[in-house]
């Protein structure tokens, strides 16, 4: 393992041939997301599989990161070459037109009876502003030029004053879904959270169909954002997607609400993802600006559990170079500052897991104090790996389970990495037997501390209630 944070890369017409991915994983990647804002299920299914064969041949525990689309809001084709100007009045119908300066076709059906007068439009992440002065409630929406600009077919909109109607879960997402699952993915991103219960929804579908996968919350919406602490309790992992959550609240507030996210996904034991614009430079450029490099470097020091790559690696010319770029930068702030978070206590509620994150916690503290090598911890579920990962140990974490769904998913966890075992004969048994294989994989060497976590007896697979150091022979 490269690094403790992740990588997350986006797959598109650039990369998503097994060349060009299987040097991306060699470069740093952890996780593969596939876009289903783009393509077909034929070709998301192949991409799917092919990184399921390169897990094969390279015996490696990439991830796949399904991103459902959501109620995405965009326009229709749009003239070459149109202008909107100050003052200008634009004209949304939900009449299949071709688009000019003076009218364009609107996906949202809904649109025309959710919005209001005086309430803003905004068009292309915002390049361009507009104010609504007349809706006829049924299929027209006339809206005052404020900011304008290019105008480009299939370009975003977002209304950041309307309640829109749409559900989180379109039937587009659902067909989606249905594939994702259907071959099997770690995890499923959901767009465009306004509470808790798109989140639940999501969960309970996934719970029908009997999938393992796990869930994504991408925070993007003002209303994500206030209810962030009841979507953290039941989602297993955030995303603070910041291209539509910058036109959503003022561009201002995004940094401290992205430091906000990484603090409460630490004390609440959930990964999180900082996305969009990282290395944006790179889609074109062989080099990063250095602010960019920098919003890379205050991600990780932030505690973020990995960074993201959008249109960089989809549709940028230099898919891998990018993803070496991300991680060098990465490497040099590991090698350089412990990144610890503000969560420094014990776990406050007893609940039925209590002794599990109590054990998880003082393995960390214990693993820091003794200069440990590495927490090796028995799992099923992957549950300990999130939180002993929450805690920052400067240790290696080493998950090992007889679970095969888990060795991949926890790919996406800062500082996790995964081997397979499956005996159980007993706790010293099993303890010599999974040293032996970390100090075959090198990340062990004799007279190395470590730390063991575990259930007893051992065959049960219960919850965790053991801690026990030990030395490498």
């Amino acid at each position: 393992m490269k690094n403790k944070a992740k990588i997350v890369a986006t797959l598109g017409p650039s990369s998503s041939n097994k060349e060009t991915m299987i040097a991306m994983a060699r470069a740093g990647l952890n996780v593969f997301r596939v876009n289903f804002s783009h393509g077909d299920h034929a070709t998301h299914r192949k991409t799917i599989r092919l990184v399921k064969e390169i897990n094969e041949e390279l015996d490696t525990n990439l991830a796949v990161l399904a991103d459902l689309q959501g109620p995405k809001l965009r326009i229709g084709d749009v003239k070459e070459e149109q202008f909107l100007k100050k003052g200008e009045i634009l004209e949304f119908t939900k009449e299949p037109c071709l688009g000019d300066v003076t009218r364009v076709h609107m996906n949202y059906e809904q649109f025309a009876q959710d919005v209001k007068v005086g309430e803003r439009v905004l068009l292309d992440d915002g390049k361009l502003l507009l104010n609504i002065t007349e809706t006829n409630g049924v299929d027209s929406v006339k809206a005052e030029v404020i900011q304008g600009g290019h105008l480009k077919s299939k370009k975003g909109v977002n209304l950041p004053n309307t309640q829109i109607s749409l559900p989180c879960l379109t039937p587009k997402d659902l067909a989606d879904l249905e594939v994702a699952l259907e071959e099997k993915v770690e995890w499923i991103g959901l767009s465009f959270v306004r509470n808790s219960a798109d989140v639940q929804q999501l969960k309970d579908l996934i719970e029908k169909y009997g999938s393992p996968a796990k869930v994504v919350s991408k925070i993007e919406k003002p209303e994500a954002v206030l209810d962030i602490e009841n979507i953290l309790k039941i989602t297993d992992a955030a995303m603070v997607a910041r291209g539509d959550l910058g036109v959503e609240v003022p561009m201002q507030s995004v940094p401290l609400i992205q430091k906000m996210i990484v603090e409460k996904c630490h004390m609440y034991a959930k990964p999180v993802i900082i996305a969009t614009q990282m290395m944006e430079t790179m889609i074109d450029s062989m080099t990063p600006t250095r602010a960019e490099v920098n919003d890379v470097a205050n991600s990780v020091l932030d505690g973020a559990d990995a960074v993201m790559l959008s249109g960089e690696t989809s549709v940028g010319q230099y898919p891998v170079e990018v993803i070496e770029t991300m991680s060098k930068i990465i490497s040099h702030i590991e090698a350089t500052v412990d990144v610890k978070p503000k969560r420094d206590a014990m776990p406050a509620e007893k609940n039925e897991r209590y002794i599990t994150d109590s054990i998880c916690y003082n393995a960390s503290k214990i693993a820091d104090q003794t200069d440990a090598m590495a927490i090796l911890s028995m799992t099923h579920s992957g549950y300990t790996a999130f939180q002993i990962a929450s805690h920052r140990p400067t240790t290696n974490i080493v998950a090992l389970t007889s679970n095969k769904t888990i060795l991949n998913m926890v790919s996406l966890i800062w500082g996790v990495q995964a081997f397979y075992y499956n005996k159980m004969e007993s706790t010293d048994q099993t303890f010599s037997d999974i040293e032996k294989i970390i100090k075959d994989k090198n990340i062990v060497s004799s007279g190395d501390i470590v730390i063991n976590i575990a259930s007893m007896p051992i065959q049960e697979k219960g919850t965790t209630n053991m801690l026990k150091v030990s030395k490498i022979k």
